[in-house]
């Protein structure tokens, strides 16, 4: 067991919104909320943060009980934008702060310096329109450079694309020294990895889906996990990871089936990958 996953404000497992937009992403954070979810994970740039607030709002859990987590898009970095932009994010999720408030990938061709919007993501903190900040996207040299600015302390998660076949080690290590958290997104690779046969054979042991185990590992290493699914049935069974506890050997086996296979990384925005 992690000693930090006690100590880290991040929850361990979330629901996850990417790419679900209307009534789609309202019913998927219904059921989620419905069936035992209190973590949410939203973006501005997702186009969905209206439909997320009024899944919750009409959930009828109470807002304490909720980790919300949203991110800032690369338009709002400025100084100037940043937290008006965010308080824009709060209306829309119909509440006054969330609990995780995140730089979404690193400033295009650098045009806002990481200490500029960290500073301004700090003040929003100062503020109180949100209870933690962290980044996503980073690579090390982008870690450090956030750490000069607000210090590693205040630095709760660094969200990064982590699965089986991108276990990210070099970014993970660096900021489990740094003291900064991981969260694991598209840890199930966009399900290219539910057909693994080293991870099937894991799971028939276990009596357990594939995406259970694969999750399950993400957790079991430490990392925060936030998939997302639009079928109750799914969502139900992901939460199961939660009970599901791998083996040295097993956690050997799926470490072994890195190769390096990254989803995403888009033109223009992702950084030089470690």
């Amino acid at each position: 067991m992690n000693t930090n996953v006690t100590k880290n404000p991040i929850p361990a497992f979330g629901l996850g919104t990417f790419r679900l937009k209307g009534q789609v992403v309202i019913d998927s954070v219904k059921n989620g909320l419905d069936v035992g979810y209190r973590t949410i994970d939203t973006a501005q740039i997702y186009g969905n943060e209206a439909e997320v607030g009024q899944a919750i709002a009409e959930s009828g859990v109470a807002r304490e009980s909720l980790f919300i987590t949203t991110k800032i898009w690369t338009d709002n970095y400025a100084k100037s934008k940043l937290v008006p932009s965010l308080k824009d994010s709060l209306a829309k999720l119909c509440t006054d702060h969330v609990d995780l408030t995140l730089i979404h990938w690193p400033s295009p061709g650098n045009a806002v310096p990481v200490a500029e919007f960290m500073g301004a993501l700090a003040e929003a903190k100062a503020q109180g329109l949100t209870k933690h900040i962290g980044v996503s996207n980073f690579n090390i040299a982008l870690m450090k450079e956030a750490i000069a600015a607000v210090g590693a302390q205040n630095i709760a998660t660094n969200q990064i694309e982590l699965h089986p076949y991108l276990q990210n080690r070099k970014v993970a290590e660096f900021a489990k020294s740094a003291g900064i958290h991981i969260t694991s997104y598209m840890t199930l690779a966009y399900g290219k990895v539910i057909n693994d046969p080293v991870i099937e054979a894991i799971a028939k042991a276990h009596g357990a889906t594939t995406a259970q185990v694969v999750l399950a590992w993400a957790m079991q290493l430490g990392y925060a996990v936030i998939p997302s699914s639009t079928k109750r049935a799914n969502l139900e069974g992901n939460l199961k990871a939660l009970q599901l506890t791998l083996t040295d050997a097993e956690m050997a086996q799926i470490a072994a089936l890195d190769r390096n296979e990254r989803l995403t990384d888009p033109a223009g925005l992702s950084p030089a990958w470690d």
